[in-house]
């Protein structure tokens, strides 16, 4: 009877453990960033998963008067140069330890310098906080970012979105049957 008693506990523990795991929000989805002086939005960006390495790319910008919408990473030192900012790469080798993220880089495409970053997500999933370091994490700065819902990704250019061939296939209309060609006049 005993043996039964600690063989449900455990079974109940493991499945406990399992839930509480697999309910553990990950950093993978679309990301606003604002200007933390004026609170205006500056950039979104887009997260995604490889196998357990996260890279993060910018699929929207939010433009100062006068700015052009085509610079490119003039800057940049790497495969990233000349490449336009829309669509850059600019984290890169993240990798997931429960709600921290570490080991990978950012980029800050205005002067092509590549830090050590750190990411750290809330419990509830909805916010992050991005820092990029030099040397070791207390030489830094963070940048909060928000998570936005999923209706958001409706408003990137298709190219980025990941949701985008899938929604297309879906609201292809479909082809309709053609007529039987029923009795000859």
């Amino acid at each position: 009877m005993r043996a039964r008693y600690i063989i449900a506990a455990a079974a109940l523990l493991s499945l406990v453990a399992g839930h509480a795991l697999g309910a553990e929000p990950a950093a993978a989805g679309l990301w606003q960033a604002v200007d933390q002086e004026t609170g205006q939005p500056t950039g979104w960006f887009l997260i995604r998963d490889h196998d357990g390495i996260y890279d993060g790319t910018i699929v929207k910008m939010f433009l100062k008067p006068g700015e052009s919408v085509s610079v490119v990473c003039d800057q940049c030192k790497d495969d990233r140069h000349d490449k336009p900012w829309l669509g850059l790469e600019i984290i890169r080798g993240m990798k997931r330890d429960g709600l921290h993220y570490g080991d990978g880089t950012i980029l800050d495409p205005r002067y092509g310098q590549v830090y050590s970053a750190l990411m750290n997500l809330s419990p509830d999933g909805q916010s992050l906080i991005v820092r990029g370091y030099l040397g070791i994490s207390l030489l830094g700065q963070n940048q909060y970012w928000t998570r936005l819902p999923d209706s958001a990704y409706n408003e990137i250019d298709p190219r980025f979105n990941p949701n985008h061939s899938a929604a297309a296939a879906a609201h292809k209309p479909q082809a309709l049957p053609k007529p039987e060609n029923s009795a000859r006049r």
